[in-house]
């Protein structure tokens, strides 16, 4: 079974999907067509290519008065998503398996606790899918992702994927489960130079 890449939000619209559940989770198919002046359906197609490569999670609304309950939709940053879960931990299998092969890639002199590595490893993977090259290091908890991809895309389009891969990998963190999060990304003058910084 092959791995979903990222290509769950090589789409703006996804993008901009992600965007809105990132700054308030729990919101309605119709929200979301408010929000972007999108159809239903494009909006419930995106919103399952989201769900399905572990970015999105959805929830049934718990409802105590009459009618029917509501599907409530949140980036997965603030819930519980199953694939992004399976992802973190396939992705710390596979780097545990290439610390036993080529130990020399171990970097132990970090003093990272094992679920931190893991975290390392699951970030590394979904950029990895993004089409980035992430160069990782692990002692100045830093991942440069120079050159961006998106450098030359739109000032405003740029600056929204900026946020939502900010959010999105903080998202990857999460789900991993561990001491490290994202604090935010190094200032830069140069749009193609992108080093983001993380903390315990």
């Amino acid at each position: 079974m092959s791995r979903p890449t990222y290509s769950a939000i090589s789409s703006y619209s996804r993008v901009r999907l992600l965007h809105l559940l990132q700054e308030r989770p729990q919101r309605t198919v119709a929200e979301l067509c408010d929000a972007t002046s999108l159809h239903a359906n494009t909006v419930r197609e995106h919103l399952q290519r989201l769900i399905d490569g572990g970015y999105v999670v959805a929830e049934t609304e718990h409802r105590t008065t009459r009618g029917r309950p509501r599907v409530l939709y949140s980036a997965a940053s603030a819930g519980v998503s199953p694939v992004a879960v399976r992802k973190a931990r396939e992705a710390a299998a596979r780097g545990d398996l290439m610390r036993r092969i080529m130990p020399w890639t171990d970097a132990a002199d970090t003093a990272l606790s094992t679920d931190a590595v893991h975290q390392l490893d699951a970030l590394t993977d979904d950029l990895g899918d993004a089409g980035f090259d992430p160069l990782v290091d692990e002692g100045a908890l830093t991942v440069d992702l120079t050159p961006c991809p998106h450098a030359e895309s739109d000032p405003a389009a740029r600056e929204l994927l900026c946020q939502v891969h900010l959010g999105l990998m903080a998202g990857v963190l999460a789900q991993a489960g561990g001491p490290l999060r994202v604090e935010g990304m190094a200032p830069s003058c140069d749009p193609a130079h992108c080093v983001v910084r993380l903390a315990r």
